[in-house]
């Protein structure tokens, strides 16, 4: 039995109660957290998706209303008061039947005009989408537009759900294989790891471009300061509970032990009655004959008056002899108000109620108990406070058997075996052992080594044991330290063997 044991109890529970409210903390924190990234990443996706389908609109305008523009398509840009409400528009380009693109534009507008006049909407080129420019084409009569886009600069920043200067979600666009970076978040926000993730495709015919967005986690993230007061309170309030459940259980062990007070008097009562019956019947014996020799001589017709004297004399130091034991008898015992009564009890759990009440003495002695039961045990029929006081008695003289050795040393085995109709409980310590000129007087009153001791403790359980139907013995055990202490308890009829 390792005392240490309940305090692990304790531990564990804290444990729990604090690693499931900072969980439930954690858990809420993480929700709120989640929630903001999603909405934020909606509203991302939203503003983006009407910059590029606005893109769309202003093409299909030029297109349809076929403006005529300068042949440079930067001053276009600049002159125009698109660039002005829009800034990420670089430059507008002009093709009409009988002129080529702008020299220094991608030569893929060509096939672009092709596939916007198949398909009646706008097509795009992202060759150069990695520096953050991407060209859409919108085909026309008798003139096509094109747009130079800086896709960096279509990001609204008024409007824009994340702080560029200190958010940490990582935001990028990528088409094919090509991406553009338009956020880089925290440091960390590209490490690999536990993030929330978000990818949707812009809402645009012509710039078919997908919005990535990443939340990588860090445990700075977490409550940590209301985390760390939850697992306070737990412990000061498992610590308050733990100290009123020390208090019910010294209360309880107290209880039980005055009631095994009660019932120690209760027996040693009628233990004194049989053990000092002789000390009594002496002297009363003694003060009869005196008195009675004192009457013959003061009947004779010349009675020695000194001879009665002296007995009379011998008669009264008998009386305080008988005196002295019957005060003896007061002092040791006062009146008890228990009663016995049989019940079904199991043996395992009187030990464990008699370890209960001596765990303070184990506890102070650092004393190690090893408990052996080879096979599950029936009930027993019998007394329980009677088997109770015998259980104290036994392992109280145990422990105090081991005081004299070394705490590492002090051990105390207790083993419960069955042998036919009859059980069988040993109490085996490694102290000093039992003086020879001792064991055949053990069980007589008054019988003891210890100076403070009355004798009466072994005759008492040996007494409970008879009244019980069993009987308690010494066991030799030549080659083992210590003494060894069996009783011996009979099964009820309906678990005797046929």
């Amino acid at each position: 039995m390792h005392w240490t044991t309940p305090w692990l109890g304790w531990l564990l529970a804290w444990i729990i109660a604090a690693g499931g409210g900072a969980g439930w903390l954690a858990q809420q924190r993480l929700q709120a957290l989640n929630e903001g990234f999603q909405t934020n990443a909606r509203i991302a996706h939203r503003l983006l998706s009407q910059q590029l389908v606005q893109h769309d609109a202003i093409l299909a305008t030029l297109a349809l209303l076929q403006p005529q523009l300068s042949p440079d398509a930067g001053a276009n840009a600049t002159a125009s008061d698109l660039a002005r409400l829009y800034p990420q528009i670089l430059g507008i380009a002009q093709r009409r039947a009988d002129q080529p693109w702008p020299a220094h534009w991608p030569s893929t507008l060509d096939a672009l005009e092709q596939q916007s006049l198949r398909s009646g909407h706008a097509h795009m080129d992202a060759s150069r989408l990695a520096a953050g420019t991407l060209f859409v084409v919108q085909a026309g009569q008798p003139a096509s537009y094109a747009l130079a886009l800086d896709l960096r600069a279509a990001v609204p920043t008024e409007e824009w759900p994340y702080p560029p200067s200190h958010s940490p979600v990582r935001i990028w666009l990528t088409q094919g294989n090509t991406q553009l970076l338009l956020q880089p978040g925290t440091p960390e926000a590209d490490a690999p790891g536990w993030a929330w993730t978000q990818t949707k495709t812009l809402a645009s015919p012509s710039q078919v471009l997908d919005l990535h967005e990443r939340y990588k986690l860090h445990p700075r993230l977490l409550p940590w300061g209301p985390m760390l007061a939850w697992a306070l309170v737990c412990a000061l309030g498992l610590a308050g509970l733990r100290a009123a459940w020390q208090q019910r259980t010294a209360r309880l062990r107290a209880e039980q032990l005055l009631q095994h007070g009660h019932v120690a008097r209760l027996n040693t009562l009628g233990e004194l009655a049989a053990g000092l019956a002789h000390e009594l019947n002496q002297p009363l014996t003694a003060i009869l004959s005196s008195s009675q020799a004192a009457r013959r001589l003061l009947d004779d017709r010349e009675p020695d008056v000194d001879a009665a004297r002296q007995a009379m004399g011998q008669a009264a130091e008998q009386a305080k002899r008988a005196s002295a034991v019957v005060g003896r008898l007061r002092r040791l015992v006062e009146r008890p108000d228990t009663v016995a009564a049989t019940q079904a009890v199991a043996l395992q759990a009187l030990v464990n109620d008699a370890l209960h009440l001596l765990e303070p003495e184990l506890r102070q002695r650092q004393v190690q108990v090893l408990q052996t039961v080879p096979a599950p045990l029936p009930p027993l029929h019998s007394d329980p406070i009677a088997l109770q006081q015998i259980l104290h008695n036994l392992l109280l003289n145990a422990l105090q058997a081991m005081e004299a050795l070394p705490p590492a040393e002090r051990r105390l085995e207790i083993t419960q075996t069955r042998t036919g109709d009859w059980v069988q409980l040993r109490v085996q310590d490694n102290g000093p052992g039992i003086a020879p000129e001792v064991r055949d007087r053990l069980f007589t009153p008054f019988a003891t080594t210890r100076s403070q001791g009355l004798g009466l403790g072994l005759t008492l359980s040996e007494s409970l044991a008879e009244s019980l139907g069993g009987h308690l013995r010494l066991i030799e055990r030549p080659a083992l330290r210590g003494a060894c202490f069996e009783l011996t308890l009979p099964l009820p009829t309906e678990h005797a063997q046929p």
